[in-house]
C-alpha cells in the first residue's frame, strides 16, 4: 500500500519549532471570541480551540490524545486555560461532546462533510486524474487538492488509496481495450511473433536498441531496424488520446519487462505495452537519425573552420607575395611609357606566369572573407554516403507553404550516383530563382564568381553541400519536421488551441504582471528602457568603475574581499569538528531520515514488493550514483548481489522517481536554517559540466569548449547551494535551451524568479521567452563589447552611454506577434511544451518562421535592459559572479562524488546515463543535507561555549564539505546502527 508520507495528505509532524507553533497554532483574537462564547467550561473551550486548530491545519479532525503535547500546551497557553489530564484527554476523545463541536467547527470554517453526491464527484476526479497520472501518490495528491479548493473535509487516507487504485485500474482497463481490444489479427500475430523467443536476441529485445557511435555501417544497420520498426509499426491503433505523462510510465513499464514477464501478462496489456514501445522506439529512432544527420553536418562545418584557420596560418607568406606583386605592377603602370611598354614590363615583372599568378589569386580569394566552406570537400567524401542514407530515412516534411528546399533534396538525391563534377542546369531542371536561400559563398562556389551570362551549369558537391547544410539548419529552426519523429516533429502541435489560449491569457497576463494588449506591451516595453535608459545616462559620470574608450566599454574589476580571520577560525573549527565517516554511511543516515526508499516501488505498481527495501535501495543509490557499477558495488557492499543491485534500478528506478526523491531532500534541506544566510531562494544559478562518456553511443561527442568525448550535465543550483534540477544534454547542443527547464520544472518549496547562467546564457530569444515566463534572467557577461546595445527610439541620443547603442528596437514587429509569442508561453505554462523544445526552434535564425524575429527582437530591448543595469549597478555584478561560483562550486562537488570508473559512465543506452546524472545529483545534495545537519550542530555549540557568530560569519561558510567523508575502502552497510535523529529546531541568536 502507499504510504501517507509518499504524498501530500496532511498530517502531524513529531516536533515543531517555536516560529511554527507560534506561526500555525496561535489562536487569533476572533477565534478565542468564537470559542469563549460556546462554553463556558476552560477545558471545554480548550478542546474546542484545539480541534479548530487542527482542523484548519489538516483538513481533518484527530483524536486530541494523538496530538503533540507541545501542540496542546501552545494553544492552552495561548487561550491562558490549564491543559487537561491524559485521562480527561481520553475521555474526550470518545465522548458525545467530540462530535458535537467537530459539528460546529464545520460551519464555523465553512467546511463541508463528504457525502453520496460529493463521492461521485471525487470519483469522475479520481478517473480524470488517472487520465494522466499512473503513480498512485500521484492520483491522491490530485484529490487531496481538488477536497481543498471545493472546502470539503478531507477523507481518512485509506480510502483516497482504495479510490485511486480503483479509479487507476479502471483507466488503464480502458486504455488497454481502445488499444488492443480490435486489433485484427493480422496484428495479433506480428505482436505474438515479436514476443517470440529467439535462439540469438528476440525481435522484443531488438526493439529496445540504441544507436552506437554514427559510422556509415553502423547507420546501415539502424535504417534497416528503423526499416523493420516501421513495418511492426504499420496498422497500429493511434494512442494520441494516450496523456504524455501516462504513456511515458506504460513505456518505462514495457521497457523494463522482459520476453518472459511480457508473455506473462494479461493479452490486451501485452499487446498495449508492446505497441506503445514501437511507436516510442519509432519516434526514438527517427530523432536518432535526424541527430546524427546534423552532428555529422555540424563536424563538416567545425573540422573545414578548423582548416581555414590553419590555411590562414600556414598561408602568411603567399598572402605577403601576392601584395608585394600587385604593389609592384600598379608602380609599373604608374610609370611613364606607352601602353604597349607598361604591359611588356609587366609581363617581366609576372615572369610570363600570367596564369599562375591568377590561379594563386583565386585560391587566395576561395577563402578568403572567413569563408570556409570550400575546406568541407575534404572530409565530405567520407561523409556523403551516411548523410545520403540519413535523408532517405527522413520523411522530411516543410512546415510552411514552401517546400523549395524539399524539392532541391530530392534533386541532389536523383543525381545522387552522378559522376560529373559540374552537372546542367537545364538537364537537372534547376530552379535558379527559386535559390534566394542561398548565401552568395555558396552561389560563388557552385556558380562560379566570374559569369558574365546567365550560368548553365553548377558543381554538384558544392550545390549537395549548400542543400544538407539547409536542411540542418531549418531542421534545427522548425522550417523542417519529421514525420514519426518526437523531438524533430511540427512543434505548432504541441501548442494551445486558439479557443484555450483566449480563455487562459487574462489569467496569465495577472500571473505574470504584463499586459497581454499589443499596444499596452509595446508601451510598456518602451517605456521601461527608455527610462532606465536615460537614469544610467544621467548617472554614467559618477560611475566609477565602468568607462567607455574606443573600443567599448570597459568594466574594472573591483578587489575581491578577504575572508574575515573569523570566519577563518570558525571554519577550521568545523572541519575539525565534522564527525569522519564513510560515504555509505552518510547516505544512510540522510536515508533514515527521510525514508527515500518508499518512492521507488515496483513500476507497474502491482508487482511484490523487495525484500529489504531499504538496503537494496541505498546499496543502488551508491552503486550509480558514485559510480561504482553493479559487480565492484557487490565486492565492495556486502549482501545485495551484482544481478539484485542492476534488477532494482532496472524494475524500480525511472528519473521521474528520483526528481522526487531529490525534491524531498531540498524540502528536508530547506527547513533548517543555516541556508537562509546563503540566499533567499530567489535565485538559481544554471551551468554545466562535461562528463565523460565511452565514443559507443550516440550521445557522446567530441566537445571543443572541454576537451574530450562526453555530454553535459546541465545543473540548476539555489543561491542556498542545493541544486533544484539536472538535465544530461549533448555536447553539441548550445547549453542555454534548457537553461529555463529547470525553473518550470522545479517543484521543490524553493521556487526561484531569478535565473543567472554563464555566458551562453545572453541569447536574445532566450531573454525574450524567459521575460514572457516571470523569469528575471541575468546571467554572467564576459565579452560585454560584443553585445549590441539597442535604443527604444532611433531618434533619442543621449550625453554619455550613447556610443553603446548600435541599433534600435522593432517596435511593430513585437506587436505584430505577440499573440504568436504568447500563445508559446501558455502552452508551456499548460505543460504542453518544453522552454527547451521551443528555444531549440529559435536556436537558429530562420527567414521563414517570424517567431524567431520576433522572440529576438523582444529579446533585445530585454537584454539591453539587463546590460544597462549590470553596468549601471556594481552590486548586481558582485552577485551574479557569486551565484555563478555556486554552480562552478556545485560542479566540483558532484564530480568528487562521481569517483568510480575513473569518472566516465559506463552505460551506453541513453535513459540510463540520464538516470546515472539523476543518481548524481541525488546523492549530493544527501550529503549536502548532511553537512548542513552537523554544521548547524557544530555551530551551535560554537555559540553555547562563547564564540562569536555574526551574520557575515555565517554567509561566509558552505556546504559543500568533503575532507570528513571516507570515499574508498570497504563499506560496511549497518542499517541497525544508531542515527542521530534530524533536528531542525535549531537557529542561531546574532
Amino acid at each position: 500500500m502507499t504510504s501517507v508520507h509518499e504524498t501530500a495528505y496532511p498530517r502531524l509532524k513529531p516536533d515543531f519549532t517555536e516560529q511554527e507553533l507560534l506561526a500555525i497554532y496561535s489562536p487569533t483574537p476572533a477565534e478565542l471570541k468564537y470559542v469563549n462564547a460556546q462554553y463556558r467550561q476552560a477545558s471545554q473551550r480548550l478542546f474546542l480551540l484545539i480541534q479548530l486548530k487542527l482542523l484548519q491545519r489538516l483538513g481533518y479532525f484527530v483524536t486530541i490524545s494523538a496530538v503533540p503535547k507541545a501542540i496542546i500546551e501552545h494553544i492552552g497557553s495561548r487561550a491562558q486555560v490549564r491543559v487537561p489530564s491524559m485521562d480527561a484527554i481520553a475521555r474526550y476523545d470518545h465522548a458525545g461532546t467530540r462530535h458535537r463541536h467537530q459539528a460546529r467547527l464545520r460551519e464555523y470554517v465553512k467546511i463541508k462533510q463528504m457525502d453520496r453526491t460529493a463521492e461521485d464527484w471525487l470519483q469522475d476526479q479520481a478517473l480524470q486524474a488517472a487520465q494522466t497520472k499512473q503513480e498512485l501518490p500521484d492520483i491522491i495528491n490530485v484529490l487531496i487538492e481538488e477536497l481543498i479548493q471545493r472546502r470539503y473535509e478531507l477523507p481518512g487516507f485509506t480510502y483516497l488509496f482504495r479510490l485511486a487504485r480503483a479509479s487507476r485500474a479502471t483507466v488503464n482497463d480502458r486504455f488497454y481495450k481502445a488499444v488492443a481490444g480490435t486489433l485484427s489479427s493480422d496484428i495479433i500475430a506480428r505482436l505474438d511473433n515479436i514476443l517470440q523467443p529467439a535462439p540469438a536476441r528476440s525481435i522484443w529485445d531488438s526493439l529496445k536498441r540504441e544507436p552506437k557511435q554514427p559510422s556509415v555501417r553502423e547507420v546501415t544497420d539502424f535504417l534497416q531496424h528503423i526499416d523493420a520498426m516501421i513495418g511492426l509499426a504499420e496498422g497500429l491503433p493511434n494512442t494520441d488520446d494516450i496523456a504524455a505523462t501516462k504513456r511515458e510510465q506504460l513505456v518505462l513499464e514495457a521497457r523494463a519487462l522482459d520476453l518472459a514477464e511480457m508473455r506473462a501478462l494479461k493479452p490486451l496489456k501485452r499487446y498495449t505495452l508492446a505497441i506503445l514501445l514501437i511507436q516510442i522506439q519509432l519516434q526514438k529512432a527517427m530523432d536518432d537519425v535526424a541527430d546524427i544527420f546534423i552532428k555529422t553536418m555540424r563536424s563538416l562545418h567545425n573540422a573545414a573552420t578548423e582548416r581555414l584557420r590553419q590555411y590562414h596560418l600556414q598561408q602568411s607568406d603567399q598572402v605577403e607575395r601576392l601584395i608585394g606583386q600587385s604593389r609592384e605592377v600598379l608602380t609599373v603602370f604608374n610609370e611613364t611609357g606607352t601602353s604597349d611598354q607598361r604591359v611588356a614590363r609587366v609581363e617581366n615583372s609576372l615572369d610570363g606566369e600570367i596564369e599562375s599568378w591568377i590561379n594563386e589569386c583565386d585560391e587566395h580569394m576561395a577563402y578568403a572573407g572567413n569563408n570556409y566552406y570550400p575546406f568541407m570537400l575534404v572530409g565530405y567524401a567520407g561523409k556523403r554516403s551516411l548523410l545520403f542514407k540519413c535523408l532517405e530515412a527522413l520523411n522530411l516534411r516543410s512546415s510552411s507553404q514552401d517546400e523549395t528546399l524539399l524539392r532541391n533534396v530530392a534533386l541532389i538525391q536523383k543525381f545522387r550516383s552522378s559522376h560529373r563534377q559540374q552537372l546542367s542546369i537545364a538537364e537537372t531542371g534547376l530552379d535558379i530563382l527559386a535559390l534566394d536561400w542561398l548565401p552568395e559563398k555558396w552561389r560563388h562556389l557552385i556558380f562560379g564568381k566570374r559569369q558574365s551570362t546567365a550560368p548553365t551549369h553548377f558543381h554538384r558537391k558544392y550545390f549537395e553541400l549548400a542543400v544538407l547544410s539547409e536542411v540542418m539548419d531549418e531542421l534545427k529552426s522548425g522550417d523542417l519536421y519529421v514525420e514519426h519523429s518526437g523531438d524533430f516533429d511540427d512543434y505548432r502541435n504541441h501548442l494551445v488551441s486558439w479557443e484555450e489560449y483566449e480563455k487562459e491569457i487574462d489569467a496569465f497576463g495577472e500571473l505574470v504582471g504584463l499586459p497581454t494588449d499589443p499596444a499596452e506591451f509595446v508601451a510598456k516595453v518602451k517605456q521601461d528602457l527608455q527610462t532606465l535608459t536615460k537614469e544610467v545616462d544621467a548617472r554614467f559620470p559618477e560611475n566609477g568603475p565602468v568607462d567607455i574608450d574606443g573600443t567599448g566599454i570597459v568594466i574594472r574589476r573591483g578587489e575581491r574581499p578577504k575572508p574575515s580571520p573569523e570566519l577563518q577560525v570558525i571554519d577550521e573549527l568545523i572541519r575539525e569538528q565534522m564527525k569522519d565517516a564513510s560515504i555509505l554511511d552518510v547516505l544512510t543516515e540522510t536515508e533514515k531520515w527521510l525514508d527515500l526508499h518508499k518512492l521507488f516501488g515496483p513500476l507497474s505498481g502491482f508487482e511484490a514488493k523487495v525484500d529489504e527495501p531499504r538496503k537494496r535501495f541505498i546499496t543502488t543509490l551508491f552503486c550509480y550514483g558514485c559510480n561504482l557499477g553493479p559487480t565492484q558495488t557487490a565486492r565492495s557492499v556486502k549482501g545485495p548481489s551484482r544481478k539484485q543491485v542492476a534488477w532494482l534500478n532496472l524494475k524500480h528506478v525511472t528519473e521521474q522517481r528520483l526528481d522526487k526523491a531529490i525534491v524531498k531532500v531540498i524540502n528536508a534541506y530547506n527547513r533548517f536554517a543555516l541556508p537562509r544566510y546563503w540566499g533567499s531562494g530567489k535565485s538559481a544559478s544554471a551551468d554545466g559540466t562535461k562528463w565523460n562518456l565511452y565514443e559507443e553511443n550516440l550521445l557522446s561527442e567530441y566537445h571543443i569548449r572541454y576537451g574530450g568525448y562526453g555530454g553535459i550535465g546541465y545543473y540548476h543550483v539555489s543561491d542556498k547551494y542545493i541544486a533544484l534540477f539536472s538535465h544530461f544534454i549533448p555536447c553539441g547542443v548550445y547549453e542555454a535551451v534548457y537553461i529555463l527547464d529547470g525553473l518550470i520544472n522545479n517543484q521543490s518549496d524553493i521556487q526561484p524568479d531569478t535565473l543567472h547562467g554563464d555566458t551562453q546564457a545572453q541569447s536574445t530569444p532566450v531573454f525574450g521567452l524567459a521575460y514572457l515566463l516571470g523569469i528575471n534572467l541575468m546571467p554572467r557577461i564576459r565579452n560585454i563589447k560584443d553585445l549590441l546595445f539597442y535604443r527604444a527610439d532611433r531618434t533619442e541620443h543621449y550625453a554619455h552611454i550613447d556610443r553603446l547603442f548600435r541599433g534600435s528596437i522593432d517596435w511593430e514587429l513585437i506587436a505584430r506577434h505577440l499573440k504568436d509569442m504568447l500563445r508559446v508561453v501558455i502552452s508551456i505554462k499548460a505543460g504542453k511544451i518544453a522552454p527547451s523544445t521551443i528555444l531549440r526552434r529559435l536556436g537558429t535564425a530562420s527567414r521563414k518562421n517570424r517567431l524567431y524575429y520576433a522572440f529576438r527582437e523582444l529579446g533585445r530591448a530585454i537584454r539591453t535592459q539587463y546590460l544597462l543595469k549590470y553596468i549601471n549597478d556594481a552590486e548586481l555584478r558582485k552577485t551574479v559572479n557569486a551565484a555563478t561560483n555556486k554552480s562552478e562550486e556545485f560542479n566540483d562537488f558532484v564530480k568528487w562524488l562521481f569517483f568510480g570508473g575513473d569518472g566516465i559512465i559506463a552505460e551506453n543506452i541513453r535513459h540510463e546515463q540520464k538516470k546515472v546524472i539523476k543518481y548524481n545529483h541525488l546523492v549530493a545534495n544527501m550529503i549536502i543535507l548532511h553537512n548542513v545537519h552537523q554544521m548547524t550542530r557544530i555551530l551551535k555549540s560554537l555559540q553555547a561555549k562563547g564564540y562569536q557568530l555574526t551574520e557575515e560569519i555565517l554567509r561566509g561558510t558552505a556546504p559543500y564539505r568533503r575532507e570528513h567523508i571516507n570515499r574508498f575502502g570497504e563499506y560496511p552497510l549497518d542499517l541497525n546502527r544508531e542515527v542521530e535523529p534530524i533536528n531542525y529546531k535549531q537557529d542561531f541568536v546574532l
